[in-house]
């Protein structure tokens, strides 16, 4: 049990953000860490395309990347009682904090304008997801027909890798290929698809989902035995119905120290944060530097003194296109990409080292507390919310 005594910080995910601010918080000796997360390992969702395919697997082992002293509960948050500063969890139980890192990442869009998308699709933001794509993929014949719809960054790794593997694949792209690419990195990815030959619509727009097809806005219907759905992402609702103050798509609203603007104990990171409502791109790129600098806020807060505001960038976009391609596409410090990019064989090397990096990072700072450094500058000129 927690020593009541001590400061109690609770984590809420064990993602990529969660699981840095956990190791990061480990350089103060006068709290007690509890990480909560609903699975016993960690998922490296920028490997699930990977697991689909059976090229790869997406999970790592906690025992490998949690520095000593932080205890693990494999559990989901269900409501946060900020008035009683307890976490009332799914399995029934309480988990009293001090201070809440509130981490609890992004998942498929919960809801969809297009009929059947719930009904037929198959959603890949999680690791269930991943499992449930790749069992339906290994009962079907290799030639069966696969439709991906959505070509941004998730789209393209899945059309690809599947492709690669020898899998048809189709993609619907709703308007643009590649909407987060320049102007020549999206020709230099359509080559490859073409190469890989994956059949890209790119203007198609996908009216309705049905078990064995998918019907374009103009009544067109393709023959889809599989749809796989990547056209969008969401939260989950915990803060929302926490009673907390969140952005249209459920962010938890913080000020740009990333404290939640109802509560100075909850302090958000991660996909599920919206600071002064600008929040960053849904990556791993911008979720562990939030991870450390909400362990940072937390110190801060616990030791009396005024957090720092955030202060990272966006370096450009890493984009596997099979094991054997990959495009790294290169962006200003808001995320605007630009004219430079690097593809073929060479890029794949290098998202590969980038993919790998992610969890050195994490293990370096269980073994270094402090020891993350990121690119800054990133947010100028950002309009500050504050508590209300």
């Amino acid at each position: 049990m927690p020593d009541q005594q001590r400061t109690q910080v609770v984590v809420l995910g064990g993602g990529y953000a969660g699981t840095l601010a956990v190791n990061r918080l480990r350089r103060r000796a006068d709290i007690d860490i509890t990480l909560v997360n609903p699975r016993t390992e960690f998922v490296e969702r920028i490997r699930l395309h990977q697991l689909v395919a059976g090229t790869g697997t997406a999970t790592a082992e906690y025992s490998s990347l949690l520095g000593d002293g932080v205890r693990l509960v494999v559990d989901t948050a269900a409501r946060i009682d900020t008035a009683g500063r307890t976490i009332e969890l799914a399995s029934g139980a309480e988990l009293p904090y001090d201070y809440l890192v509130y981490a609890v990442g992004s998942t498929a869009a919960t809801t969809s304008q297009v009929p059947g998308v719930s009904e037929h699709a198959y959603p890949l933001a999680e690791l269930e997801h991943a499992h449930r794509v790749r069992e339906t993929l290994d009962g079907l014949p290799s030639g069966t027909p696969i439709t991906v719809v959505g070509a941004g960054l998730t789209g393209l790794e899945t059309a690809t890798e599947l492709a690669e593997r020898g899998r048809p694949v189709r993609l619907l792209c709703g308007g643009v290929l590649g909407p987060a690419l320049s102007a020549p990195g999206r020709r230099s990815v359509a080559k490859r698809l073409a190469r890989l030959g994956v059949e890209v619509q790119e203007t198609a727009v996908v009216a309705e989902v049905r078990s064995d097809a998918v019907v374009l806005d103009d009544n067109t219907v393709l023959a889809s035995p599989v749809t796989i759905w990547t056209a969008g992402f969401g939260v989950p609702e915990l803060a929302r119905v926490s009673g907390l103050s969140t952005d249209a798509l459920g962010r938890l609203r913080t000020d740009e120290t990333l404290t939640s603007v109802d509560d100075d104990r909850v302090i958000a990171a991660g996909d599920a944060a919206a600071p002064s409502g600008q929040p960053l791109r849904m990556s791993c790129q911008a979720a562990i530097p939030l991870g450390a600098q909400a362990a940072d806020t937390v110190s801060s807060r616990i030791s009396g003194r005024l957090p720092d505001p955030i202060d990272q960038a966006f370096v450009g976009s890493c984009v596997s296109l099979g094991r054997r391609g990959a495009i790294i596409q290169a962006a200003r410090r808001d995320d605007t990409p630009v004219n430079m990019f690097l593809a073929g064989r060479v890029a794949a090397a290098v998202k590969e080292s980038i993919c790998r990096g992610t969890l050195w990072q994490l293990r370096r700072e269980a073994a270094k507390p402090g020891s993350s450094i990121w690119v800054k500058g990133g947010r100028k000129g950002v309009a500050t919310e504050s508590m209300a």
